[in-house]
């Protein structure tokens, strides 16, 4: 349905513009110049995961596959430094502050997603008895 599918876009652009807004905080390397910047740069940093980090994972398995999966941080922290390129107002002193945020911020955001009441798995519904485990 398409007010599920906008309001699944919409939590997860509020959970990685929370990410990113705590990254920020927390990391003096990241810098944003307004609350539109942030916003902005959030929306565009999970569309380069949807569309190019796909891709580039493809393209790097090899690289990927040699260093036991490793690289897919190094690819993660691209995607920021493609991000801060792009966007004016996202500042970003360089690849160890994007490789370190991007690990936060995948770990903010899996935590977050995880604490959500629609995201878990119910191992026993409401609506049936108690003898049916459904995954």
């Amino acid at each position: 349905m398409i007010i599920n599918d906008i309001y699944d876009f919409i939590l997860h652009w509020g959970i990685m513009s929370l990410s990113l807004w705590i990254a920020s905080l927390l990391f003096p390397g990241i810098k944003f110049s307004s609350r539109s910047s942030l916003l902005i740069s959030a929306l565009v940093l999970g569309f380069v995961n949807a569309v190019i980090r796909p891709l580039l994972l493809i393209l790097t398995f090899p690289l990927t596959l040699v260093t036991f999966g490793f690289f897919v941080l190094v690819v993660n922290a691209l995607m920021i430094m493609l991000v801060a390129k792009l966007i004016k107002g996202f500042e970003l002193s360089g690849f160890w502050t994007a490789f370190f945020a991007s690990i936060f911020i995948a770990i903010l955001g899996f935590l977050i997603e995880w604490m959500l009441p629609s995201q878990g798995v119910a191992l026993i519904p409401m609506n049936s008895s108690p003898d049916t485990i459904s995954i």
